[in-house]
Order: C-alpha cells, then sequence, then structure tokens
C-alpha cells in the first residue's frame, strides 16, 4: 500500500501543476498574437510559455521525488 503524502509534498505537486496550466494558458493564448499581425509579441510568449512548461514539469518530477 502507498503511504499517503505529506503536506508538503502534496502542496509542492499542486503548485507545480499550477505553474503548468499557466504555462499552457500562454502557449494557447499566444496564437491570438499572430493573428492579429503583432508576431512578435507570439514568438516572445511562446518562449515564455515554453520556458514556463519546462518550469512546471521540473517541480512536478521534484515533487514526486519528495514524497
Amino acid at each position: 500500500m502507498i503511504p499517503p503524502a505529506s503536506p508538503d509534498a502534496r502542496r509542492a505537486r499542486l503548485v507545480a501543476l499550477l505553474i503548468l496550466g499557466v504555462a499552457a494558458v500562454l502557449l494557447v493564448s499566444s496564437f491570438t498574437w499572430f493573428g492579429s499581425g503583432r508576431t512578435g509579441v507570439g514568438v516572445a510568449q511562446l518562449v515564455l510559455g515554453v520556458v514556463v512548461a519546462a518550469a512546471g514539469a521540473f517541480l512536478v518530477r521534484r515533487s514526486g521525488r519528495a514524497g
């Protein structure tokens, strides 16, 4: 049987998932900039979304090890 995770590990995982959600919103909404002709802003938002997604993935992996 799997022991229950500590409150700190659970909180760390929830924060990591929140960060992944923010990254998803950044990535999906960046295409509106391309549609409005502001390609530079769209590219910058895509890059930021990828960086935030990488940080979120790192935190999810780290929170899995902490439990």
